[in-house]
């Protein structure tokens, strides 16, 4: 075998668990082949995480904009200038390519901008018909958005064709309750269209405290926003002038929308990568499936990120891949993401965030009379001084007699910063006396934290 095309891993997919993985990899003196045909840095980079929060900051700025005006600062009331925007948007994630292609260099890992296909559990096939020998392989390749089996579901886009608009629809619908489509929606109703959801369930966000998910959704229709549940979408169907209507499970027709965008959802990227030549096994959703340590059904071969069926988040996948990488080629056999406590924020407006167990997470696993649950709602400074009807809901979980803090839930401004800084303490163990008896920090909604009763 050529030395050039013999490799101790090859990486397949560029995304931020692929880049995690072969930059730890290399660092530990590995010889690192990475494929990546598209962009690097996957979803998060492209069409996820960045731009995504780079719009909620647009959207946030102009919500701050009204507050000021309330205020009592005179400012000229204009629409955010889109294309100007993108223009920012475009810049700063090109940097971050940039960054990427200076550390693959000087990491010497050699990066082929191509597919890879498997052709048995040690040699790949790239794009251009060259074949890789990798002592181990990593499928890192990530998800892509799902779109129904609805008719006319081709006169919807998804999440990734949200960052090719250069200008705010008039009307959107965005068919989902969850995440992508709380963001979403949150972003475009600040940024000055008229947005509906429509959920086929009964509340937003499934994985989250209820009644900090019934707070955000008061707080989303204070901003205007409208949402329907209990919606069965059974079809769109072409409305004239490039318009959309749906029809939902009973015929009933909606108003006529400029866009409609699916968040109903995302598939794992595992379509003609060969993982049937290798024998690597998949899930009844298609996922690759892995063990706690990152290994699937072969032993030289494993995945990270979303191609899994862990959870979608990017510090995940970057996590699990550094302690892969570590235990393989660092000398730290017992090295391993530890799932337990991971925080994650969704960047509504205002953001929603959580650590540890929900409430009914909580009273499932240790029965009702353990738990003791404490809150705090109130009105952020900013919003109470400018008679703003948003409010913050911060949500305490303990068990025992201890009162060990199991969870930790925020809805309101600045719960996505604050959120951090607790998480490691709730992975330390601490109890709410902890909490107590840490001196506030006065006048912020982070002091609330420490002062529920």
């Amino acid at each position: 075998m050529n030395p050039q095309t013999h490799f101790d891993l090859i990486v397949i997919g560029g995304g931020s668990g692929g880049l995690a993985g072969a930059f730890r990899a290399a660092a530990h003196g590995a010889r690192v082949a990475l494929l990546e045909p598209a962009e690097l840095g996957g979803t998060c980079v492209n069409v996820g995480c960045v731009p995504k929060k780079a719009m909620w900051l647009a959207a946030d700025t102009a919500q701050r904009i009204a507050l000021a005006a309330q205020l009592g600062f005179e400012l000229e009331s204009r629409p955010l200038d889109w294309r100007e925007f993108i223009v920012h948007r475009t810049r700063y994630i090109a940097g971050i390519h940039a960054s990427y292609r200076k550390r693959l260099d000087e990491s010497g890992i050699v990066w082929m901008p191509c597919r890879g296909h498997l052709i048995d559990a040690h040699t790949v096939e790239n794009g251009d018909g060259a074949r890789l020998r990798g002592e181990r392989i990593l499928i890192a390749t990530g998800g892509r958005p799902r779109r129904p089996p609805v008719p006319g579901a081709e006169l919807g886009g998804v999440s990734d064709d949200f960052f090719q608009l250069c200008d705010p629809p008039s009307r959107v619908a965005l068919i989902g309750g969850g995440y992508i489509a709380v963001e979403l929606g949150g972003v475009l109703q600040a940024l000055g269209s008229q947005v509906e959801l429509f959920v086929r369930g009964q509340r937003l966000l499934e994985g989250f405290d209820h009644e900090l998910a019934a707070d955000l959704l008061e707080d989303s229709r204070q901003h205007g926003l409208h949402a329907h549940f209990g919606h069965a979408l059974a079809e769109l169907q072409p409305a004239g002038d490039g318009k959309v209507v749906l029809l939902d499970a009973h015929g009933e027709r909606s108003e006529p929308f400029d866009r409609v965008f699916f968040a109903t959802g995302r598939v794992p990227s595992t379509a003609s990568l060969g993982l049937e030549n290798a024998g690597v096994a998949l899930d009844a959703r298609g996922f690759v499936r892995v063990d706690e340590w990152q290994d699937t059904s072969v032993a030289n071969i494993h995945a990270v990120g979303d191609v899994t069926a862990g959870p979608a988040l990017t510090p995940v996948a970057i996590a699990a891949a550094r302690r892969l990488m570590d235990r393989l080629y660092g000398g730290k056999p017992e090295s391993r993401l530890d799932f337990r406590d991971i925080a994650t924020v969704v960047f509504s407006h205002p953001p929603i965030g959580k650590v540890g167990l929900t409430e009914q997470e909580a009273r499932a696993s240790f029965g009702d009379a353990a738990v003791r649950i404490y809150r705090a709602r109130f009105r952020p400074m900013l919003h109470a001084l400018a008679d703003s009807p948003q409010r913050s809901l911060f949500k305490l979980v303990c068990v025992g007699e201890e009162e060990k803090v199991v969870g930790l839930h925020l809805l309101g401004e600045g719960a996505d910063e604050i959120l951090q800084g607790f998480a490691v303490a709730i992975r330390r163990g601490i109890t709410r006396r902890d909490l107590e008896d840490t001196v506030a920090i006065h006048p912020t909604s982070a002091e609330e934290v420490v002062l529920m009763r």
